[in-house]
């Protein structure tokens, strides 16, 4: 059996070689064949030199670099394009996961579920990450049930998933949304997010919202129905209010004056206005994007060397 690994890397200088090498201590004990396939997304801090030096240490490391920054998930799709194992395991290099648990893994691949994945139940992270986490995946869990409460990042995956997964060609992907989408056999096992011990995250503010607003409008319809249902309620209100007024004015003789009733209506009705306009905006920007048909991420080097030769 050949176990592939998908490591995507961002200014994750220091912690490469240690992830590497307790790798290497579990992979020594389970005795599986492997490879590692490290995805520079365009890091500018000394992550290269620390890769290069292990790609030409061990064959079975494997880097590619891409021109520029271009985020976690093309990240991942780009090492997944490339793997060759029965099974791929995908996770971070700032051992924030726990290694060992990839044996368990394992077990329940073996055992028949196409997808293993690792939620995080608990997190050694800073107060306001893990409020925004909690906040996050809670929101993620009304347009998608499936969604662990922790979420995830840490998975194996295999072939038949991945063939499918592959066969995928969007932009702007939430890819929790699709690896649950698959509909594959899937086990779940809890974990606690260690600390990280090099660097900080470069899981931004604005990445996070860049990334929910993907899963949020990549997973489900909500949005349009939810712009629906507000236009039908209002609708009716409106309704129900003009024969109100109507009824007030013709046959009790009542006016209804007053500035601040009608400011307060114009301020709410066009704040929905615009709320809908930069949703469907959201939409039609997905759909441009998709037309243009740009490269998902563009690669700058491989370093590949080939096993027949070795």
């Amino acid at each position: 059996m050949k176990l592939s690994f998908v490591i995507p890397v961002f200014r994750n200088a220091g912690s490469i070689v240690p992830t590497y090498e307790k790798l290497m201590t579990l992979l020594l004990q389970l005795q599986y064949d492997h490879e590692f396939i490290f995805v520079n997304d365009g890091s500018d801090d000394s992550s290269m030199e620390e890769l290069l030096p292990l790609h030409h240490k061990d064959f079975r490391v494997k880097v590619i670099s891409f021109s520029r920054n271009f985020g976690q998930v093309p990240a991942i799709i780009a090492g997944l394009k490339v793997v060759s194992g029965e099974a791929v395991v995908i996770m971070s290099a700032d051992l924030q996961e726990p290694i060992e648990l990839i044996e368990e893994m394992i077990a329940k691949w073996k055992a028949g579920n196409e997808i293993v994945i690792g939620h995080r139940v608990d997190r050694e992270d800073s107060f306001i990450a893990n409020k925004a986490s909690v906040v996050f995946y809670r929101l993620m869990r009304y347009v998608n049930p499936k969604m662990p409460k922790g979420g995830f990042d840490f998975m194996l995956i295999g072939q038949k998933a991945l063939q499918v997964l592959n066969q995928i060609d969007e932009r702007n992907r939430f890819f929790q949304g699709d690896i649950l989408w698959l509909g594959f056999s899937t086990a779940f096992i809890p974990y606690s997010r260690m600390k990280r011990p090099f660097g900080k995250s470069q899981w931004t503010l604005s990445k996070k919202l860049k990334y929910f607003i993907d899963g949020l409008l990549n997973t489900s319809y909500a949005p349009i129905r939810v712009m629906s249902l507000l236009g039908i309620s209002f609708s009716f209100i409106g309704f129900i209010y003009a024969i109100v007024i109507a009824y007030n004015r013709f046959i009790n003789n009542t006016p209804f004056d007053g500035w601040a009733p009608i400011m307060i209506l114009i301020l709410i009705i066009g704040g929905l206005i615009m709320l809908m306009l930069g949703i469907i905006g959201e939409y039609v920007w997905r759909t441009y994007d998709e037309t243009r048909k740009r490269p998902l991420y563009i690669i700058k080097d491989e370093f590949i060397r080939d096993e027949t030769n070795i």
